[in-house]
């Protein structure tokens, strides 16, 4: 029977990383807890050159030199992403126009003119999304027509400086060759989905008023030591509509405030983790009906269907996540079954709604007891088993690069892969199970089955070793990056893709140029 799913995965991390032991003496904060208690090393950092157009392009390439693809083969190539760098253009335009750049030479100018592009955004589930509906489309034109589609996954998780969150950054890109009879691994149409519309996570247009933004700059002035009369301000603002500057950038749209995007985030963490829990167990709920339904697992056979799963891969906005996540799933399975009294004897029962009340603060004092309850799952014996055998590997990854968002689940099946290689594990015709998420909120449930040539894929990867030969950088280049005001790449581009220009003015503003630099 004929298959389609993941060819092949290629990853490109930037060269810079901060260690996390540096990041703690920085910002005074517990390495203990960082590194023993979320599992973070080391987190990437994007150069001066490197965004999220160029570190998608870079994983493409390689993936196409190393299956030796012809552009003109490739039908479809979807980026999930929620780090667009345009409001209107796709991102995966400018991929396509530096991969038309680099292989024009050999294949011709119009190499990739029929290749189908576009952004998918649901913040960290975009490229779940994006492998979803190019399994579809692969699918559709059957075997005979061996389409080929790219799903490529590229971001730069990046949070206010000092923020609660800066902790969990990260950047990268990657790429998965989508085609006919995979030879790493085949996912069957059957996808667990659990959807809700919440504000765990966003990116929200920031309004600045333009008194403000003349405030500042009077602020500035004088602190350089400049002469500033009283009631400066004011005096600007009611000449602005007859100053020329009136037809100049901000000031153009005649408004009194301008909406300003900026990359970090609005989050409250501990209702992300409670709304990805949440999501993760109902798109699981649904998976399992929808195997039952037609015929993939039976309840009357007493399988405990994640069980069935050899490894569990998991979307990780920190390492350890999947750890702290899956009890959920875990007990959920497991709540009818002998082994479950077993744990219950050790930790109690779970918290019932009914002994808290009906109220805001009620339902609050629940999900903390829900919480404490699921801490209390992972550190059983059972579930520590649970975790080593079938998740620990994915998180390897993740401890040393960071947050990737939209790509961190790819990250962590090519953590798994390349771990168990290392190893020397039978994985061929074992069973997976991929559990994706999105803030706002979405989880994706969905199995893929492991093929007979996965070994002579991922031994190409050489993933930790690339790792390895990484720079560390320090607080000051650091900062500067993150503020984005560092003179110059840290590291000069080599044998890579590379920013090169932002227009700033005309009908080009903001238009972004980019060159293969040998």
């Amino acid at each position: 029977m004929s298959e389609v799913g993941i060819d092949d995965i290629a990853i490109h991390f930037p060269k810079l990383y901060l260690d996390m032991k540096d990041f703690a003496k920085m910002r005074d904060a517990d390495y203990g807890k960082l590194n023993k208690g979320l599992g973070l090393s080391a987190m990437a950092i994007p150069d001066v050159h490197e965004d999220t157009a160029t570190m998608g392009a870079n994983a493409t390439t390689r993936l196409i030199d190393r299956n030796g693809i012809k552009p003109t083969q490739i039908g479809r190539m979807y980026l999930g992403t929620e780090s667009a760098l345009d409001g209107a253009k796709p991102t995966a335009t400018y991929i396509l126009d530096m991969l038309t750049q680099r292989y024009s030479s050999r294949f011709g100018e119009d190499c990739f003119r029929n290749c189908d592009v576009v952004d998918m955004t649901f913040a960290c589930i975009g490229a779940v999304d994006a492998l979803h509906n190019t399994l579809d489309w692969v699918a559709r034109g059957g075997e005979s027509e061996d389409r080929i589609g790219i799903v490529v996954f590229s971001d730069n998780a990046k949070y206010d400086l000092e923020s609660a969150g800066e902790y969990t950054q990260g950047a990268g890109g990657g790429a998965l060759l989508i085609r006919y009879n995979p030879r790493l691994l085949s996912i069957p149409d059957r996808w667990g989905v659990s959807t809700s519309p919440v504000h765990d996570f966003f990116k929200p247009r920031r309004e600045v008023s333009i008194k403000s933004v003349i405030s500042h700059v009077v602020q500035l002035a004088r602190e350089t030591g400049a002469s500033i009369k009283e009631g400066m301000v004011e005096r600007m603002i009611r000449h602005l509509p007859e100053s020329t500057v009136r037809r100049l950038g901000i000031f153009s749209h005649g408004t009194e405030s301008v909406h300003v995007h900026r990359d970090e985030p609005i989050f409250d963490g501990q209702f992300s983790n409670q709304c990805y829990q949440a999501a993760v167990e109902e798109a699981f709920r649904d998976f399992r009906a929808k195997a039952e339904a037609d015929g993939r697992w039976n309840p009357e056979d007493d399988i405990i269907l994640t069980e069935d799963w050899a490894r569990i891969i998991m979307h990780l906005p920190y390492a350890f996540q999947a750890k702290r996540m899956f009890p959920a799933v875990f007990a959920y399975e497991r709540r009818d079954s002998p082994s479950w009294a077993e744990v219950e004897s050790e930790i109690g029962q779970r918290p019932s709604i009914d002994d808290f009340d009906d109220t805001p603060d009620g339902q609050g004092e629940f999900q903390k007891a829900l919480d404490a309850y699921r801490r209390r799952i992972s550190k059983t014996a059972a579930y520590r088993e649970f975790h080593a055998e079938r998740i620990e590997k994915g998180q390897r990854a993740s401890s040393l690069i960071g947050n990737q968002y939209t790509g961190s689940i790819f990250l962590a099946l090519m953590s798994t892969f390349e771990s168990d290689y290392e190893s020397d594990s039978p994985l061929e015709g074992n069973r997976f199970g991929l559990c994706g998420y999105g803030s706002g909120a979405k989880a994706k449930v969905f199995e893929g089955i492991v093929h007979d040539r996965w070994r002579e894929i991922v031994a190409s990867w050489n993933l930790f070793e690339r790792m390895a030969g990484r720079m560390a950088i320090d607080q000051i280049t650091y900062e500067q990056l993150h503020k984005g005001i560092h003179d110059g790449s840290v590291l000069k581009p080599r044998g890579e893709f590379a920013l090169v220009d932002v227009g700033e003015d005309g009908v080009l503003e903001g238009a972004r140029t980019y060159a293969w630099v040998d």
